[in-house]
């Protein structure tokens, strides 16, 4: 007899077997399109935060700086005179060599000028004429007016006697004048020395032709006071507030490489060179035992004044583009803003900055391209005062990498 499989038992069972097989598809399929919508938020929330700049920063450290800034000079005689002719002629013969050590008056040459002395002795010789010529003017009036009395001689010609006189007496004058110029002219054919010092330059020899009056040529001495000396130095204008007149200094020369002598700042040009950026000061260096000539270079260590100590952020931080020097800060909302400030000092991996930061900033150390006011930023590395910027951005560095 044939067995029935379309029993009633074997129905429920497959329906119920179907029914777990549909029920575990749908889990399967509700499970997976779950770990995909996670997985999809996931990615969305990723990429969101990539898209945010990761920037490290650090805050401004207070540091005491070393106050010194060393700057090339050149040294300079304290007074220095070229010495020229004033009068032409030949040189007769002159007295001391480059070297010499000269007093004030001291005789240096001596010029013969014959043309100057036959010019004085006409000068003389006509005023000894005007003399005489005023001298029988005078006597000739007193004896007129002797005559006046008796009436024979008319009052007309005693003026005209005393016009003369007074005309002789004028040329009298006038010669006397001419003479003594030449005689001053005259006492100029002894060169002497202006005042104590050393002769650094001869530029003549016996026998040389001498002009007189002009200082085309070279001078015939030179003689500079080395007792003392100005030292000449050229400031950027950023540190010219720093340095007071009066402050210290340390002066350096090749020749001495292992001394230093101590000098002080005198006075200021108080102007700007247009084409140096630079404002030339006036330092005073004792030179008595002449240890240092003028002319040579120096290498001049000036000291700094300082009010308060100042910020330092590393160079790396420095943003230049047409808005000026600035650095991107992180404000309220980790939103970028950016601030104008002024360098004081270049160290090199840091910057002494002069104004326009707080202390409490919190400065970008890279700033990423492209970023502007009011962007959103994710700060990392973000630390107290004593940020290493180096380990900050490398922190950086390796997040906008993960």
């Amino acid at each position: 007899m044939p067995t029935d499989h379309g029993s009633p038992t074997l129905r429920w069972k497959l329906g119920v077997f179907g029914l777990i097989a549909a029920v575990a598809a749908a889990v399967v399929v509700v499970m997976g399109i779950t770990a995909r919508e996670e997985s999809n938020a996931r990615l969305r929330d990723w990429a969101e935060t990539q898209a945010v700049p990761a920037v490290a920063v650090v805050r401004p450290e207070r540091k005491a700086v070393d106050a010194v800034l060393e700057l090339p000079g050149r040294l300079e005689a304290y007074s220095r005179a070229a010495i020229y002719a004033r009068v032409s002629g030949y040189l007769k013969g002159w007295k001391v060599d480059i070297g010499a050590n000269v007093a004030a008056g001291d005789v240096l040459a001596e010029i013969d000028a014959p043309d100057l002395d036959q010019q004085l002795n006409q000068a003389r010789a006509d005023l000894a004429s005007a003399r005489a010529s005023a001298t029988l003017s005078e006597a000739t009036l007193n004896r007129r007016k002797a005559l006046l009395s008796a009436n024979f001689v008319s009052m007309q010609e005693i003026d005209e006697r005393i016009a003369d006189l007074t005309n002789k007496r004028a040329a009298v004058n006038a010669q006397q004048a001419n003479v003594d110029r030449l005689e001053a002219l005259a006492g100029y054919k002894t060169i002497t020395a202006p005042f104590d010092g050393v002769v650094t330059a001869r530029n003549t020899d016996i026998g040389a032709l001498i002009s007189g009056g002009g200082s085309a040529g070279p001078p015939m001495f030179v003689i500079a006071d080395v007792s003392r000396l100005r030292v000449y130095v050229d400031v950027p204008q950023s540190y010219v507030p720093a340095i007071r007149i009066g402050a210290a200094a340390a002066i350096v020369t090749p020749d001495y490489p292992d001394r230093s002598f101590a000098a002080v700042v005198e006075s200021s040009s108080q102007s700007v060179d247009v084409g140096s950026g630079t404002t030339r000061m006036q330092l005073k260096l004792d030179n008595t035992k002449r240890e240092l000539m003028p002319g040579g270079y120096a290498s001049v260590r000036l000291t700094l004044a300082t009010d308060a100590v100042p910020l330092h952020i590393p160079a790396s931080a420095l943003v230049f583009d047409q808005h000026g020097l600035r650095v991107a800060t992180v404000g309220e909302g980790d939103r970028i803003r950016f601030k104008t400030i002024r360098i004081a000092r270049d160290l090199g991996r840091e910057i002494v900055v002069g104004g326009g930061l707080l202390p409490d900033d919190r400065i970008i150390v890279a700033p990423p391209d492209g970023i502007a006011d009011g962007d959103q930023v994710r700060v990392v590395g973000a630390r107290n005062g004593g940020d290493k910027p180096a380990a900050a951005a490398q922190e950086q560095e390796q997040d906008s990498k993960g």
